[in-house]
Protein backbone atom coordinates (compact mmCIF):
# COMPACT_ATOMS: atom_id res chain seq x y z
CA UNK A 1 0.00 0.00 0.00
CA UNK A 2 0.79 3.09 -0.79
CA UNK A 3 2.45 6.12 1.70
CA UNK A 4 -0.71 7.96 0.60
CA UNK A 5 -3.15 5.58 1.18
CA UNK A 6 -1.59 4.61 4.64
CA UNK A 7 -1.77 8.42 5.29
CA UNK A 8 -5.23 8.42 4.25
CA UNK A 9 -6.30 5.39 6.14
CA UNK A 10 -4.16 7.14 9.34
CA UNK A 11 -5.81 10.11 9.42
CA UNK A 12 -9.32 8.81 9.11
CA UNK A 13 -8.98 6.75 11.98
CA UNK A 14 -7.20 9.38 14.24
CA UNK A 15 -9.61 12.08 13.46
CA UNK A 16 -12.21 10.26 15.38
CA UNK A 17 -9.91 9.74 18.25
CA UNK A 18 -9.21 12.26 21.39
CA UNK A 19 -5.43 13.54 21.96
CA UNK A 20 -4.73 11.21 24.03
CA UNK A 21 -6.10 8.64 21.91
CA UNK A 22 -4.10 9.41 19.20
CA UNK A 23 -0.95 10.05 20.79
CA UNK A 24 -1.57 6.41 22.21
CA UNK A 25 -1.72 4.57 18.82
CA UNK A 26 0.96 6.47 17.38
CA UNK A 27 3.46 5.59 20.30
CA UNK A 28 2.15 2.11 19.71
CA UNK A 29 2.21 1.68 15.75
CA UNK A 30 5.25 3.61 15.86
CA UNK A 31 7.56 2.78 19.46
CA UNK A 32 10.67 4.04 19.70
CA UNK A 33 10.43 6.21 16.56
CA UNK A 34 8.16 9.08 17.50
CA UNK A 35 9.21 12.53 18.93
CA UNK A 36 7.70 15.41 20.55
CA UNK A 37 9.14 18.83 19.94
CA UNK A 38 8.30 21.66 22.10
CA UNK A 39 9.12 25.59 22.46
CA UNK A 40 7.27 25.71 25.42
CA UNK A 41 4.80 27.74 24.56
CA UNK A 42 0.89 26.64 26.02
CA UNK A 43 0.19 24.21 23.45
CA UNK A 44 3.23 22.67 23.94
CA UNK A 45 2.77 22.16 27.45
CA UNK A 46 -0.25 20.40 26.72
CA UNK A 47 1.20 18.19 24.81
CA UNK A 48 4.28 17.55 27.15
CA UNK A 49 1.69 17.42 30.16
CA UNK A 50 -0.59 14.54 27.64
CA UNK A 51 2.36 12.66 27.12
CA UNK A 52 3.93 12.48 30.66
CA UNK A 53 1.07 12.28 32.56
CA UNK A 54 -0.15 8.91 30.61
CA UNK A 55 3.74 7.94 30.46
CA UNK A 56 3.88 7.29 26.64
CA UNK A 57 7.00 6.20 24.81
CA UNK A 58 7.12 9.85 23.02
CA UNK A 59 10.79 11.31 23.50
CA UNK A 60 10.38 15.18 23.93
CA UNK A 61 12.72 17.31 22.75
CA UNK A 62 13.05 21.31 22.73
CA UNK A 63 15.47 24.10 20.47
CA UNK A 64 17.77 26.12 21.92
CA UNK A 65 18.46 28.92 19.65
CA UNK A 66 20.75 30.62 21.96
CA UNK A 67 18.68 33.73 21.98
CA UNK A 68 15.92 32.57 24.25
CA UNK A 69 13.90 34.52 26.78
CA UNK A 70 15.43 33.81 30.54
CA UNK A 71 11.85 33.12 31.43
CA UNK A 72 11.84 30.53 28.71
CA UNK A 73 14.53 28.73 29.49
CA UNK A 74 13.30 28.86 33.43
CA UNK A 75 10.30 26.90 32.38
CA UNK A 76 12.05 24.28 30.95
CA UNK A 77 13.70 23.50 34.08
CA UNK A 78 10.17 23.85 35.84
CA UNK A 79 8.58 21.21 33.39
CA UNK A 80 10.91 18.60 34.00
CA UNK A 81 10.97 18.62 37.74
CA UNK A 82 6.80 18.81 37.75
CA UNK A 83 6.61 16.14 35.45
CA UNK A 84 9.74 14.23 36.21
CA UNK A 85 10.85 14.13 32.59
CA UNK A 86 13.84 14.52 30.43
CA UNK A 87 13.66 17.30 27.93
CA UNK A 88 16.31 16.91 24.99
CA UNK A 89 17.81 20.11 24.09
CA UNK A 90 19.26 20.46 20.78
CA UNK A 91 21.55 23.66 19.96
CA UNK A 92 22.82 25.24 16.63
CA UNK A 93 26.45 24.15 15.13
CA UNK A 94 28.52 26.65 16.64
CA UNK A 95 30.89 27.01 13.55
CA UNK A 96 27.16 28.00 11.34
CA UNK A 97 26.12 30.61 14.15
CA UNK A 98 29.84 32.07 13.79
CA UNK A 99 29.29 32.83 10.10
CA UNK A 100 26.16 33.86 10.49
CA UNK A 101 27.00 36.57 13.24
CA UNK A 102 30.13 37.51 11.21
CA UNK A 103 28.32 38.28 7.80
CA UNK A 104 25.13 39.90 9.10
CA UNK A 105 25.91 41.19 12.47
CA UNK A 106 25.00 40.03 15.88
CA UNK A 107 20.86 41.57 15.15
CA UNK A 108 21.19 41.78 11.14
CA UNK A 109 17.81 39.28 11.24
CA UNK A 110 16.21 43.24 11.41
CA UNK A 111 17.49 44.12 8.02
CA UNK A 112 15.67 42.27 5.95
CA UNK A 113 13.27 39.04 5.39
CA UNK A 114 15.99 37.09 3.80
CA UNK A 115 18.09 37.70 6.79
CA UNK A 116 15.77 36.55 9.28
CA UNK A 117 15.12 33.68 7.37
CA UNK A 118 18.48 32.91 7.58
CA UNK A 119 19.25 33.37 10.92
CA UNK A 120 15.93 31.26 11.82
CA UNK A 121 17.25 28.24 9.64
CA UNK A 122 20.72 28.28 11.51
CA UNK A 123 19.42 28.61 14.83
CA UNK A 124 16.18 26.02 14.08
CA UNK A 125 15.62 24.38 10.88
CA UNK A 126 19.03 23.12 10.80
CA UNK A 127 18.84 21.92 14.42
CA UNK A 128 15.24 20.49 13.77
CA UNK A 129 16.16 17.97 11.05
CA UNK A 130 19.05 16.56 13.50
CA UNK A 131 16.64 16.11 16.15
CA UNK A 132 13.97 14.25 13.66
CA UNK A 133 16.40 12.22 12.03
CA UNK A 134 15.57 8.61 12.15
CA UNK A 135 11.97 9.12 13.38
CA UNK A 136 8.83 8.28 11.93
CA UNK A 137 6.43 11.10 13.69
CA UNK A 138 7.21 14.25 14.48
CA UNK A 139 4.18 15.83 17.12
CA UNK A 140 3.49 19.56 17.24
CA UNK A 141 1.23 21.91 19.05
CA UNK A 142 0.32 23.33 15.82
CA UNK A 143 -3.22 24.58 16.03
CA UNK A 144 -4.95 25.98 13.11
CA UNK A 145 -6.58 29.29 14.78
CA UNK A 146 -3.02 30.25 14.83
CA UNK A 147 -2.17 31.67 11.24
CA UNK A 148 -3.49 31.65 8.03
CA UNK A 149 -1.05 29.07 6.90
CA UNK A 150 -1.66 26.68 9.64
CA UNK A 151 -5.76 26.79 9.23
CA UNK A 152 -5.05 24.40 6.06
CA UNK A 153 -3.23 21.71 7.56
CA UNK A 154 -4.38 17.59 8.50
CA UNK A 155 -3.82 15.79 11.98
CA UNK A 156 -1.89 13.93 10.11
CA UNK A 157 0.00 15.10 7.00
CA UNK A 158 3.21 14.10 4.97
CA UNK A 159 5.97 16.89 6.00
CA UNK A 160 7.82 16.60 2.79
CA UNK A 161 11.15 19.09 3.55
CA UNK A 162 11.66 16.33 6.80
CA UNK A 163 10.38 13.34 5.35
CA UNK A 164 8.74 12.09 8.16
CA UNK A 165 4.59 12.15 9.25
CA UNK A 166 3.29 15.11 11.36
CA UNK A 167 0.84 14.59 13.92
CA UNK A 168 -1.28 17.81 15.54
CA UNK A 169 -3.09 16.40 18.18
CA UNK A 170 -4.76 19.81 19.17
CA UNK A 171 -4.92 20.86 15.29
CA UNK A 172 -8.79 21.75 16.16
CA UNK A 173 -8.60 23.38 19.75
CA UNK A 174 -9.83 27.10 20.11
CA UNK A 175 -7.62 29.22 22.08
CA UNK A 176 -9.79 29.51 24.92
CA UNK A 177 -10.09 25.46 25.31
CA UNK A 178 -6.32 25.30 25.85
CA UNK A 179 -6.42 27.79 28.34
CA UNK A 180 -9.51 25.85 30.15
CA UNK A 181 -7.25 22.76 29.98
CA UNK A 182 -4.03 24.39 31.59
CA UNK A 183 -6.16 25.67 34.58
CA UNK A 184 -8.11 22.30 35.25
CA UNK A 185 -5.10 20.45 34.77
CA UNK A 186 -2.16 22.93 36.80
CA UNK A 187 -0.08 22.77 33.81
CA UNK A 188 3.06 25.34 34.42
CA UNK A 189 3.22 27.66 31.11
CA UNK A 190 5.62 30.73 31.04
CA UNK A 191 4.41 33.81 32.81
CA UNK A 192 5.23 35.94 29.32
CA UNK A 193 1.85 34.98 28.53
CA UNK A 194 0.35 36.79 31.23
CA UNK A 195 2.13 39.85 29.89
CA UNK A 196 0.58 39.86 26.78
CA UNK A 197 3.09 37.76 24.66
CA UNK A 198 0.95 35.09 23.18
CA UNK A 199 3.09 33.75 20.40
CA UNK A 200 6.76 33.24 21.89
CA UNK A 201 9.97 33.03 20.04
CA UNK A 202 13.30 34.13 20.43
CA UNK A 203 13.93 37.23 22.73
CA UNK A 204 14.54 39.70 19.98
CA UNK A 205 11.97 38.53 17.33
CA UNK A 206 9.40 38.42 19.86
CA UNK A 207 6.89 41.33 21.57
CA UNK A 208 3.57 41.53 23.57
CA UNK A 209 0.26 41.94 21.42
CA UNK A 210 -2.06 44.54 21.96
CA UNK A 211 -5.78 44.21 22.37
CA UNK A 212 -7.31 43.08 18.93
CA UNK A 213 -3.80 42.35 17.39
CA UNK A 214 -3.30 38.95 15.03
CA UNK A 215 -2.28 36.53 17.67
CA UNK A 216 1.09 36.22 15.51
CA UNK A 217 1.65 39.72 15.47
CA UNK A 218 4.02 39.70 18.01
CA UNK A 219 6.49 37.52 15.97
CA UNK A 220 8.74 39.42 13.27
CA UNK A 221 6.97 42.34 13.90
CA UNK A 222 8.89 44.98 11.80
CA UNK A 223 8.32 42.94 8.40
CA UNK A 224 5.20 41.82 6.17
CA UNK A 225 5.39 38.17 5.56
CA UNK A 226 3.56 34.84 6.67
CA UNK A 227 5.17 35.01 10.48
CA UNK A 228 6.91 31.41 9.99
CA UNK A 229 10.44 30.70 10.51
CA UNK A 230 10.62 27.68 8.25
CA UNK A 231 9.58 24.82 10.77
CA UNK A 232 6.13 24.20 9.68
CA UNK A 233 6.39 26.42 6.21
CA UNK A 234 3.75 24.37 3.43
Amino acid sequence: MSLINNLHNLSRKIDQLSPNEGLALLSDLFFGKIVFSTSLGQEDQVITHLIASNKLPIQIFSLDTGRLFPDTLDLLDITENHYSIKIKVYYPERESVEKLVHEMGINGFYNSVENRKSCCYVRKVEPLKRALQNNSVWITGLRAEQSPNRSGMQKIEWDEANQIIKYNPILDWTFDKMIAYIKENKIPYNPLHEKGFVSIGCAPCTRAIQPGEDVRAGRWWWEESKKECGLHAK
